[in-house]
């Protein structure tokens, strides 16, 4: 039996451009606009990102086939919530232990991966859509990597901005969701994309 890389690869493209969690699904909001001032610490949580929800996906997907086993559906997303706060926790003293200056510039943002919508939505529709393993692994690391997209660019555009001159109204934070509105447009141009 061999896998079907096509639906793998559109899984993939899906993740990271149609389906951005970011532009598409507005999901992670709250990291996207606080570690997006700078693009290293952008990168940084973005690699974050991508590790909790890749690693989230593949260790999820077995325990949901044990709920699912043991009539327990309803207890998904407690579970679920619990094991990404265990992951959190864990890449946290990785990085407090051997990266301390990107541990330093994450700061609060790295417990909110935590409560990161875009971690727990990626395992929530692993489930929803039925995903095998490996599938749901591949969305979670592409999904991860949409994400890291999404603010490196965003992080790039708003280390611009600070040169700018704009209105006094828009200063900070309303130009920043502007440009992000605009970024999101962009992405929608993916919308229409068909691979096979």
């Amino acid at each position: 039996m061999g896998f079907d890389f096509a639906n793998l690869f559109s899984v993939a493209l899906g993740a990271i451009l149609v389906n951005n969690f970011i532009f598409s699904q507005f999901l992670g909001i709250c990291p996207f606009m606080g570690v997006s001032k700078k693009i290293d610490t952008a990168a940084g949580m973005g690699i974050a990102v991508t590790f909790v929800m890749g690693l989230a996906s593949a260790i999820c997907w077995p325990i949901n086939e044990l709920l699912l086993h043991f009539d327990l559906a309803f207890m998904q997303t407690v579970t679920f919530i619990l094991v990404i706060a265990a992951l959190v926790q864990f890449i946290e003293m990785f990085l407090k232990k051997s990266m301390p200056s990107l541990y330093e510039a994450l700061g609060i943002y790295l417990p909110l991966i935590t409560t990161n919508c875009a971690v727990l939505g990626v395992v929530l529709q692993n489930t929803q859509n039925s995903y095998d393993f490996i599938t749901s692994v591949v969305y979670g690391i592409t999904g991860g990597l949409g994400f890291m997209l999404a603010i490196v660019i965003f992080a790039s555009i708003r280390e611009r901005l600070t040169f700018s001159e704009c209105p006094k109204a828009f200063e900070g934070f309303p130009i920043a969701l502007m440009t992000a509105g605009l970024v999101a447009l962009s992405f929608m141009g993916f919308s229409g994309l068909k691979v096979f």
